[in-house]
């Protein structure tokens, strides 16, 4: 019976990814120069992985360009190769085209097979050791040539033969491969000279007929490209030393009229390996910041269907099933010989119900927590990438990325935060020459750092920059006419005028930040994860961005608050205080409605009623009810409501998918008696009073 491969895809998929983070991360890490076997040997096992199971699942096209990659990383390994800034750009630039060229199998759409042949030649082209120069025709040859070539020489150069060193390692026999087939595979392909090396062959007495003494020198001659002769030993690989260098004719044209140098050089060459003919261009590798001007955020492939979970976890779990069962059967057999001097044993045994009941709830939800690494990993190689194109020396600091936190936070969380660090490393750093002269390290640092505080997780993003001129921003909000020129701001309220729409302070626009339509749409997406964002800012000495968000979006500590026969839930960590006020300590304020006093500060009033047209109410006067003082993007505000009703945790439903949004509820849940009830959206509520 045929097995259907298709089931496993989603699996290597989300191992690919891993190891291609893996690679990245290894990639950044390297010392030029040195050779650390160790970190090599993990980029080499990623890579390794991922093209075995590609040729396992038919998809040549990855298997093909990580065998080439492969190579590479093999020759580092081995010490014959050095690790120099231009080998690790051309090797993260490949993982890039591997992950795209994966996430597009994955999706079922078109590989992108141009991007896939620029990065394989440009690691052909670093694999052999190629060194450019332009010559006064504005082609691209080899420094050696140029030095054996008149300054006349016009026309190009053309691949006409490879020569190829072949020394099988002694063990090659008990493979099952045999030399003298692959050489006839070799002979295919063109004309092929074959001479045999015999030093280290032993004396007749002495020779193992189950080892290998013998290796080849190969002259084959023709427009092959590399690929089929890596094709054709790719079954011999790690169990043999191979090298290949191309043998090229300097081609002279004069007048229309053709003619071949007869001296042939064995240069490396930057070639097009499916045409023979010489690159005029450096192959481009891919960026993936073009997006950064984009005014939504896209999908970053962090999505993914499965989740990986620690098996302590899941031991946690099935102990606390255990648990329950054995209360459940004790409070069955109470059910079933009940009498009231038994009343206390029911209520013990509701009691450890209930608390095995949590127990298990909170078990379930630690296994769809995952560190907040899996979005934190990126942004190294975004410094990296930033540090080369702009200039700046960047110092990029993870603090706390082994913090867990909800998946579906993790996925929604990934492109807000790309924004927010791309915006610092843009905006925030300073060039090495102007933080120098402001008696500042020329290495600008940006820390990236998660913490637990209370039911949030709390995200800060921080630079040593030059930080936000207040007065700049509010000349700029007055000039785009989005706020009033008499209009006094606090420093809070001047810092958030960034996540106004089409908001920006930037001189001049850059392919990562600068066009004012990120921040807003920052705002929006923490927003809908419940969360809030605000700005810390200090001119010359650089700025905090705080994120707050709930850990998870599933389950909620809320306040539940009455209003006539209705109940509302506030989100726990919006609330402030919760207060009762006299009539004399009410002030009517115009454009502004009702406000009250609260420790120097006057806070608006919202009645619950009004807002939701609540005919019920119990208290129409202000001294009668209770006043809960929330906070929403800074904003304090106090709701007017009936009365507490009690502190719960309650499982979020979505109500825009089970009913149409509402403006001032973020979603609803279910009460203990069935009923249902409202989770309020404070900063929506906010804006809803202020209309």
């Amino acid at each position: 019976m045929a097995i259907d491969m298709a089931q496993f895809h989603q699996v290597f998929f989300e191992e690919s990814f891993e190891g291609l983070d893996a690679m990245e991360s290894g990639l950044l890490n390297l010392d030029l120069g040195a050779v650390d076997a160790d970190a090599i040997n993990t980029i080499f096992r990623a890579a390794h992985s991922i093209k075995g199971g590609s040729g396992t699942f038919g998809f040549t096209v990855v298997s093909e360009f990580t065998h080439v990659l492969e190579t590479l990383l093999d020759e580092m390994r081995d010490g014959r190769r050095q690790v120099t800034q231009s080998a690790i750009d051309v090797l993260l630039g490949s993982v890039d085209c591997l992950r795209e060229t994966l996430q597009a199998l994955q999706a079922g759409i078109e590989v992108d097979h141009h991007s896939v042949t620029q990065h394989k030649l440009a690691l052909d082209k670093l694999l052999n050791d190629v060194v450019d120069a332009v010559n006064e025709t504005g082609l691209q040859v080899p420094g050696e040539c140029l030095e054996q070539s008149s300054p006349q020489d016009t026309g190009n150069l053309k691949i006409v033969g490879w020569h190829i060193t072949f020394s099988p390692h002694l063990h090659l026999f008990k493979t099952g491969n045999e030399p003298l087939r692959i050489l006839r595979e070799l002979a295919t392909l063109g004309d092929l000279s074959v001479c045999a090396n015999l030093p280290e062959m032993p004396d007749l007495y002495e020779l193992d007929p189950e080892e290998c003494h013998l290796a080849w020198s190969l002259d084959l001659q023709g427009r092959v490209p590399v690929s089929e002769i890596d094709e054709i030993f790719d079954w011999v690989e790690g169990d043999c030393d191979l090298s290949k260098q191309p043998v090229f004719a300097i081609t002279k044209t004069t007048n229309a009229v053709s003619e071949t140098d007869v001296s042939k050089q064995k240069y490396p060459l930057a070639l097009d390996l499916f045409t023979g003919e010489p690159q005029t261009q450096s192959p481009a590798i891919l960026d993936d910041s073009k997006d950064s001007q984009n005014s939504t955020l896209k999908s970053t492939g962090l999505t993914s269907s499965s989740i990986r979970v620690d098996t302590g976890k899941i031991d946690t779990l099935i102990n606390m099933v255990g648990e329950l069962v054995i209360t459940q059967s004790m409070l069955s057999l109470i059910g079933e010989h009940f009498a009231i001097n038994k009343l206390d044993q029911l209520k013990n045994g509701l009691l450890q119900l209930e608390r095995h009941t949590r127990e298990l709830q909170k078990s379930v939800m630690n296994i769809r927590m995952l560190p907040i690494n899996f979005v934190f990993s990126r942004f190294p190689r975004l410094a990296h990438d930033m540090s080369g194109k702009s200039g700046k020396k960047i110092e990029l600091k993870l603090v706390g990325e082994h913090t867990e936190v909800d998946k579906t936070v993790v996925e929604l969380l990934s492109d807000p935060l790309v924004h927010l660090v791309r915006n610092s490393l843009d905006h925030g750093i300073e060039m090495p020459d102007v933080r120098l002269a402001a008696g500042k390290p020329e290495t600008g640092t940006v820390t990236l750092e998660a913490y637990h505080r209370g039911g949030n997780i709390v995200i800060e993003v921080k630079d040593d920059g030059k930080g936000l001129d207040k007065d700049q921003l509010i000349a700029k909000a007055v000039e785009k006419g989005l706020i009033a020129p008499e209009a006094i701001l606090t420093d809070k309220q001047t810092y958030e005028l960034i996540f106004l729409p089409g908001f920006s302070t930037a001189e001049q626009l850059s392919d990562i930040s600068g066009r004012g339509v990120g921040m807003d749409v920052v705002r929006r997406n923490i927003q809908a994860l419940g969360g809030n964002i605000e700005i810390l800012s200090e001119l010359g000495k650089g700025s905090t961005i705080c994120i707050y968000l709930p850990l998870t979006l599933a389950i909620l500590d809320g306040q539940s608050v009455a209003v006539g026969e209705e109940t509302y839930i506030v989100p726990l960590g919006a609330i402030i205080e919760s207060l009762y006020i006299k009539d004399e300590d009410v002030q009517l304020v115009a454009g502004k409605g009702e406000t009250f006093m609260l420790r120097d500060q006057y806070l608006p009033i919202i009645r619950m009623h009004k807002i939701f047209k609540v005919p019920t109410a119990k208290h129409s006067k202000l001294s009668e009810g209770l006043i809960v003082v929330v906070e929403a993007q800074g904003v304090l505000c106090g709701l007017f409501v009936d009365e507490l009703l009690g502190q719960q945790q309650v499982v979020i439903k979505s109500l825009e998918a089970n009913y149409r949004r509402v403006e001032g509820v973020s979603a609803a849940t279910i009460l203990g008696d069935g009923s249902v009830a409202l989770i309020l959206d404070i900063p929506s509520l906010v804006r809803l009073a202020n209309q």
